[in-house]
């Protein structure tokens, strides 16, 4: 019988895959990181996920393994087109930048994120980073936890985007 059910809770590591078309938010949870791969199967598992929360303080442990793959251009990039909701509070820095990176995802249009604004500073290179522009840039809106406040160089790095 298919799985009906529009949510997936605390999936980790040990996730199976399968195919879920009528979840459409989902949770991961692990105290071992998630490598892209992991990602690349959530992907396949969940076409039509809307809402994302990742809750894993591990950082990835094929991080440079990634980047060199990246610059060679053999990285799978993933894909989220129905994703509007994704949710970074409770996860490591790593998985912003999972997430934030363009060579490695591609984010739909109309995204709304949260995230630490330190983390977000870090990934960003303060706002800087020229990789991470494309995907910053579909963002709808940013809930930025525990900013002190949200400068002009900060709102120029999101032009289109409601920041709070």
């Amino acid at each position: 019988y298919p799985y009906k059910m529009k949510y997936y809770d605390n999936i980790s590591n040990n996730f199976p895959g399968g195919l879920f078309k009528y979840v459409y938010k989902v949770s991961l949870y692990d105290e071992y990181p998630f490598e892209h791969e992991f990602f690349l199967r959530i992907e396949k598992s969940f076409p039509f996920m809307k809402e994302l929360t990742i809750v894993n303080a591990k950082p990835q442990k094929n991080k440079l393994y990634r980047k060199s793959m990246s610059d060679n251009k053999d990285l799978s990039i993933i894909k989220s087109p129905h994703l509007t909701d994704l949710n970074l509070i409770q996860a490591h820095d790593d998985y912003v930048e999972q997430f934030l990176v363009d060579t490695e995802m591609c984010l739909s249009n109309h995204l709304h994120l949260s995230v630490y604004y330190e983390a977000m500073k870090m990934v960003t290179e303060n706002f800087t980073r020229n990789t991470t522009r494309i995907n910053c840039a579909k963002l709808r809106s940013l809930h930025l936890w525990m900013a002190c406040g949200i400068t002009k160089h900060v709102k120029d790095y999101f032009p289109h985007t409601h920041i709070f």
